[in-house]
């Protein structure tokens, strides 16, 4: 029997590709026989823009990169290049990084389920998930003046302290935060609607996971249990008590099942960081690299000076190049950086995990029929948020 081939666009104007993406699908009938990804629709030049700023510049373009995980892209950049600099980073502002870390998987997870759940159809999670997820932003903008795209850490630690009464805030947060995510699963866990939508869709093994280079909870969710926070600790990870949830299920379920658990793992993490926050510095003592207290300028003919170079200069590391791996809410973030001894990057690439989960859409869509594409997009990744970079 003879068929004509069918090549729909979706997209970027189709509601599940939130804008920053076009797909090609061919279709075959009802079912999908080819996937092609058209990427760039939210492309900023923001590697090149880097090479063009210096190292403390760079911080107010990380978080740009992930609008939702934005701490997380602070954090892969400020850590390559204090890796550079072999800067010292106070104990107080690591566990301030790794409060807010977690807060920042917490409100991406949080958008990941309101909106991936919506894009199958079903509204009411959307407006409980965005109800934590505004109470987190209030958390940001508390501690930095900014509900997105903060720019709050710095090379050497943070741009400055917490506010006084910012971690009590924290702490009602999470003290009520696992009730919420059971109130979430029972939105939708065992909707039987759901399940037809999700179980044995996109499946995914190990083996192709690894072979596309799939990284955080869809890499995890086919099996695969690498966390960079315990494969490769960075900010003191190895020494907190967490779980890194897996599922060898490798489909839609399996996928949306993991990120609600892996937000209880991440209430656990700040609810040890507040405990052990003790108070100290934030910045690294080193003036070479961090500017001096303002008090100081009116004393110090030193400080003015250090000011002065870091301010318009910058610090100049030595010559090298240095990749520190991230866990975030969507995967492995690196900043691969390489310097040439001046006080601006010779050259910046960055690892975003969108970009590469996307490869995995075309094997796990093609066979299956078009709503199919849907469910599969949603569970990788519904917001792709750092798709473009």
């Amino acid at each position: 029997m003879h068929t004509e081939i069918m090549s729909l666009n979706v997209g970027p104007q189709h509601p599940s590709t939130h804008g920053v993406l076009r797909l090609v699908v061919d279709m075959d009938g009802e079912y999908v026989i080819k996937v092609t990804p058209h990427m760039g629709y939210l492309h900023t030049g923001f590697e090149k823009t880097f090479e063009h700023r210096t190292y403390q510049q760079g911080v107010t373009y990380a978080p740009r990169t992930d609008y939702l995980h934005s701490f997380g892209h602070e954090l892969a950049y400020v850590l390559g290049v204090e890796k550079l600099m072999q800067a010292e980073v106070p104990e107080r502002a690591t566990t301030v990084r790794v409060i807010l870390h977690e807060l920042g998987r917490i409100h991406s997870h949080l958008v990941f389920l309101g909106t991936a759940l919506m894009d199958l159809g079903a509204i009411t999670l959307f407006f409980y998930c965005f109800r934590e997820k505004e109470a987190v932003q209030d958390l940001f903008e508390e501690v930095c003046g900014y509900r997105m795209n903060q720019g709050y850490f710095r090379v050497g630690g943070l741009s400055r302290d917490i506010p006084d009464g910012w971690t009590d805030n924290v702490q009602k947060f999470v003290d009520t935060f696992d009730k919420h995510v059971d109130e979430y699963a029972s939105m939708f866990a065992t909707n039987p609607i759901f399940l037809d939508r999700a179980v044995g869709v996109g499946v995914i093994p190990a083996d192709v996971a690894i072979d596309l280079g799939l990284t955080g909870p869809n890499l995890r969710a086919s099996g695969v249990p690498l966390d960079h926070r315990k494969a490769n600790p960075y900010c003191g990870f190895e020494t907190y008590d967490f779980n890194v949830p897996v599922s060898q299920a490798g489909d839609s379920q399996a996928r949306f099942v993991l990120r609600l658990d892996e937000l209880r793992e991440s209430a656990k993490i700040v609810r040890q960081a507040l405990k052990r926050l003790k108070p100290g510095p934030v910045k690294d003592p080193n003036r070479k690299i961090s500017l001096p207290p303002r008090q100081e300028l009116e004393t110090s003919m030193e400080a003015v000076i250090h000011h002065f170079k870091l301010v318009t200069e910058g610090f100049h590391p030595p010559i090298g190049e240095v990749y520190v791996p991230v866990e975030t809410a969507r995967g492995e973030v690196g900043y691969y950086i390489i310097s040439d001894g001046g006080s601006m990057p010779y050259r910046v690439k960055i690892r975003a995990p969108s970009f590469v989960n996307l490869q995995a859409l075309e094997y796990a869509c093609v066979g299956g029929q078009f709503a199919d594409l849907i469910t599969v997009l949603a569970t990788i990744d519904p917001v792709l948020g750092d798709v473009d970079r």
